[in-house]
């Protein structure tokens, strides 16, 4: 009996060792990979949110190595939280639109009201219907609207265009059975953060130029990425090392998104990947020029012109189609779009994205609401209610209801 205890006691000393390894492991890849600018909202809850991401991570290599999962299904898997169950203010219906799993929350009384369909964040390969369960609640219930939350098709198991064409495709049965769900076809609005933005982005730039179905009432972008060709702008440079977003990643989940070899990833962020020819035409909207120079402050050096790689440029030209880049569309879709909400945060590196694109809708004469949170960081939106919330996450999601409730 007593062999057995020691040995009980033995292997809980190993643990607590492992772990307190582990800890201590991820404190200092965090402290030496890691900025935390001092304006950011709550810097040491942010800092404690990264150990537990490169926990995560490093977890997942393990479990990858062992063949047990892929690093990516165990990320999924941490990250993905149980439906919260019935809502007294909500219908809530698990549906499937032409083979994509979608989500329709229903505030309860008989009354037409505005849609909102909302694609979630994640780099393409994360994120799911109920990780966003939460957030796609507070929306609907705060704005009195009914939400479509779609569970598209993840990377890299489904390659590209496919997440775009999944949202499109539940976007446009959606329109047209929008009765069914209580909601006036007029008053449609398309949303979603990050990858979620820029899905959302390319695809009512699409709705916009097809007939036959009602035309989107508005357009919510949420720290969106809309472009790959300079990846050296004020914001990527000053926030590129930023948790919970670093500039590498960006690119990273393009490539795997585009199902590119990450070999390539330094010469992408050189961008030398850009054929001259279309580095000059779109140079007028991608451009550190036309961001306004108090977000050049902190930091920003303009870059020195990068050396083109022809043999680059045929490995990841996808990357410079608008259903990726939404700012590479023709200026006669621009000025088709419809009011549009883009909200960004001072400490993310997408932060430029936005504003080149808020610009180019305003050269265009499409209304802009801008928000802009100065303490913000890439996916606060998300944690904007319990254990791990943000005031700038809140403050966030209550501009989002403002501009819903005021369409």
């Amino acid at each position: 009996m007593l062999l057995v205890f020691n040995f009980f006691v033995i292997l809980l000393q190993i643990l607590i060792i492992s772990f307190a390894l582990l800890i201590t492991w991820a404190i200092y890849c965090d402290l030496s990979k890691s900025e935390i600018p001092p304006g950011i909202d709550q810097p040491m809850k942010l800092r404690i949110l990264n150990w537990f991401l490169i926990l995560v991570s490093f977890l997942g290599k393990i479990l990858e190595n062992l063949h047990l999962c892929t690093e990516i299904h165990f990320y999924r898997y941490i990250q993905e939280v149980k439906r919260m169950g019935e809502d007294p203010k909500l219908d809530i219906r698990d549906l499937v639109f032409e083979d994509i799993p979608v989500r329709v929350y229903q505030p309860r009384g008989a009354r037409e009201r505005r849609g909102v369909i909302y694609f979630h964040g994640g780099s393409w390969m994360f994120g799911s219907i109920n990780s966003y369960d939460p957030l796609c609640r507070y929306i609907a219930k705060e704005s009195d609207s009914v939400v479509l939350s779609v569970g598209y098709h993840l990377a890299p198991e489904e390659k590209y265009p496919s997440q775009y064409k999944d949202c499109l495709t539940a976007s446009i049965h959606f329109m047209k059975t929008a009765k069914d769900y209580g909601v006036d076809p007029a008053c449609i609005v398309i949303c979603g953060d990050s990858a979620g933005g820029n899905i959302a982005a390319s695809v009512c730039q699409a709705l916009v130029t097809r007939s036959g179905i009602p035309r989107p009432l508005a357009q919510i972008l949420i720290y969106p990425g809309l472009q790959a060709i300079d990846f050296n702008l004020p914001s990527y440079q000053q926030n590129r090392a930023v948790p919970i977003l670093y500039r590498e990643n960006v690119i990273g989940a393009a490539l795997r998104y585009l199902n590119k070899d990450l070999s390539v990833l330094e010469s992408v962020m050189q961008g030398c990947h850009v054929p001259r020819d279309i580095r000059m035409r779109f140079g007028k909207w991608i451009s550190s020029e036309n961001i306004p120079s108090e977000f050049k402050v902190r930091g920003y050096k303009p870059p020195t012109a990068a050396s083109y790689e022809d043999n680059l440029y045929e490995v990841v030209k996808q990357a410079l189609e608008p259903t990726f880049s939404p700012l590479m569309v023709d200026d006669v879709v621009v000025g088709q779009l419809p009011k549009t909400c883009i909200v960004t945060c001072e400490y993310d590196v997408l932060r430029d994205d936005g504003i080149l694109y808020k610009k180019r809708l305003e050269d265009n004469r499409v209304p802009v609401t801008w928000y802009h949170i100065e303490n913000g960081f890439h996916g606060v939106i998300s944690l904007f209610d319990g254990f791990l919330s943000f005031p700038s996450g809140k403050k966030g999601v209550d501009n989002i209801i403002t501009f819903l409730k005021d369409l």
